[in-house]
């Protein structure tokens, strides 16, 4: 089950791994586009070019499609980036379901763990697969694999590394639980690790509480310049190439996808922006200034801040 390029790697090595998947469930077709042509997801194109059985239900709790999934007698489900679960799907096939989360669960719970990470500096994250309960990823812990966040990598970097080493967990974890030499660990097992050791490699609050990855909102892109431009540099991060960080330039909109930090003293106001008109465009923190390098303004293409500058006239 699931809809997203992210979701064709764990797919595709499923297949390469030799399993027998009797069913793919993903997205509905839609339609996208200037010309709002009907769009299949990129699982559904994977899945049909391999002659897969493909479903597409409008609801989960429809009864005809409860009944299809039913007859497919799958012995497991496996879900990567699709949408919640009723109990009624997630419980039906005698070894459960499993999910490949985008974090060292418990930390970063939710729907951008991604990003989050990013967010909030970490030097770490990694994948988990786990067990399917009622509770948002709670479930039992499978397999985990962590891997380093360079300083300067985005979201997009850290999700393009993060599809390609789940897929790879996820096919090593079906294996395990095929051949019966894969345990389950309850999170509680490492909520409580987290509080006994100063040293574990699960990144934690300041509080020492677990932190979460809920949806990211509009407000959340709206860049604060009043903050620390470590803080500022990895928001832009976090939220490049999606959905972007954002600020004022006169009258319109403009998003950052990638920025330097500049440790100088600002001479104005946090939030206001100085340029040359021709190499650089900066915008004053609280200790510091922050360099756009890649940036989309408001009804305008992305562009390099060279190109942008070529053709902007400063108000």
């Amino acid at each position: 089950m699931g809809t997203p390029e992210f979701a064709v790697a764990s797919l595709d090595a499923l297949v390469k791994a030799k399993c027998n998947i009797v069913g793919v469930i993903t997205a509905p077709d839609k339609q996208a586009g200037r010309g709002m042509k009907m769009t299949e997801s990129a699982v559904k194109k994977y899945a049909v070019r391999h002659h897969l059985r493909v479903l597409q239900p409008e609801k989960l709790k429809n009864i005809e499609f409860l009944e299809e999934l039913r007859s497919l007698n799958a012995d497991l489900q496996i879900v990567v980036a699709f949408r919640m679960l009723p109990e009624s799907v997630w419980n039906m096939p005698p070894l459960g379901t499993i999910n490949l989360h985008g974090s060292l669960l418990p930390q970063y719970r939710g729907a951008a763990p991604i990003n989050w990470a990013v967010i909030n500096g970490e030097k770490e994250t990694g994948v988990t697969t786990f067990k399917l309960k009622h509770e948002i990823d709670t479930g039992n812990i499978l397999m985990q694999e962590s891997f380093p966040i360079d300083e300067n990598e985005t979201a997009g970097d850290v999700h393009d590394k993060m599809k390609e080493i789940g897929a790879r967990l996820l096919a090593e974890t079906v294996k395990g639980i095929a051949d019966g030499s894969l345990h389950e660990r309850s999170q509680s097992t490492f909520d409580s690790q987290q509080s006994k050791d100063p040293d574990s490699r699960l990144p934690t609050s300041e509080s020492g509480l677990l932190k979460h990855a809920p949806k990211i909102f509009t407000e959340t892109c709206n860049i604060d310049w009043r903050r620390s431009i470590d803080a500022i540099q990895n928001l832009i991060r976090g939220l490049s190439p999606f959905p972007g960080a954002f600020t004022e330039l006169g009258d319109k909109t403009i998003k950052i996808f990638k920025s330097d930090k500049e440790l100088s003293l600002p001479t104005s106001k946090p939030g206001r922006w100085e340029s040359d008109g021709k190499t650089y465009l900066k915008f004053a923190a609280k200790d510091g200034y922050i360099l756009l390098k890649d940036v989309q303004l408001e009804g305008k293409k992305r562009m390099l801040i060279e190109d942008f500058l070529r053709g902007y006239r400063f108000g």
